[in-house]
């Protein structure tokens, strides 16, 4: 059986309220259900009764040892003594997405060129899910995966966003395309900035790996190639804060 484990008091909020994915069981606190209702205004009625399974402070966490030696996760004290069971995050296919194209007037698309990072990959989301982007598009081969850190880090946004995945970036990229989707990426050693651009309705964002940027592969595809241009002596940014300033410039309020 395949299954999430999902942690982190607003990630468990976020999947209550969202009802995309079932549950299937809750392991929680008496004093986390406090902690949930107060910070999050979720109460314990709102929890399937049959799913919610109450334990002392000490059991919730020799649960979360089973479970994450069930999915072949290495054990971390899980956070505020509560977390939940559910089916996997429902990925989407590349059909799907072309549908998506032609069928609306706009789309916010954000593709991620071997970015592997749990943590840089959970905060992209995070920032994604805030711009309202509609789908993330990750290679199949070289990604980062989707554990109980990444749910925690990324804090309910895997509920909101829908995720592709892609055996061949480039060439979806290419189809994409063609079918008129302006290609954006960012690199540093771009000479052009962004306030040449004229964003369009339907835009596909294209960042690329921590360490060596996009992939030529990839670069050859774009639309356009453009840079954040420093103001100080420090000449590049991490790759989720990049993305972070990059989805504000394209993505945010015009």
């Amino acid at each position: 059986m395949e299954f999430d484990i999902v942690i982190g008091i607003h990630s468990i909020a976020e999947l209550l309220r969202a009802k995309r994915r079932r549950i299937l069981h809750v392991f929680a606190s008496e004093e986390s259900l406090d902690e949930l209702k107060k910070r999050e205004g979720i109460s314990k009625n709102e929890i399937p009764a049959d799913k919610l399974i109450l334990r002392a402070t000490h059991d919730v966490q020799e649960e979360a040892k089973k479970w994450y030696k069930k999915a072949d996760y290495e054990y971390q004290r899980v956070p505020s003594n509560i977390f939940v069971i559910a089916e996997p995050v429902p990925a989407k296919d590349l059909n799907w997405l072309y549908d998506e194209m032609i069928s609306r007037d706009s789309f916010k698309l954000l593709a991620l060129d071997q970015v592997t990072d749990v943590h840089n990959g959970a905060a992209i989301m995070r920032t994604a899910a805030f711009y309202g982007v509609d789908a993330i598009m990750l290679s199949s081969r070289s990604s980062f995966g989707i554990g109980p850190g990444f749910n925690r880090i990324a804090s309910g946004a895997v509920e909101y966003i829908e995720v592709v995945k892609v055996s061949a970036l480039p060439k979806t990229l290419t189809k994409l395309s063609e079918m008129g989707v302006q290609i954006i990426g960012f690199s540093e050693h771009a000479k052009e900035s962004l306030s040449t651009i004229q964003v369009q309705n339907k835009t596909c964002l294209v960042l690329g790996a921590e360490d060596f940027g996009l992939s030529n592969a990839v670069e050859r595809l774009l639309t356009s190639i453009v840079a954040l241009k420093p103001q100080g002596k420090i000449k590049s940014l991490n790759v989720s804060v990049a993305a972070a300033v990059a989805m504000e410039k394209i993505f945010g309020e015009k």
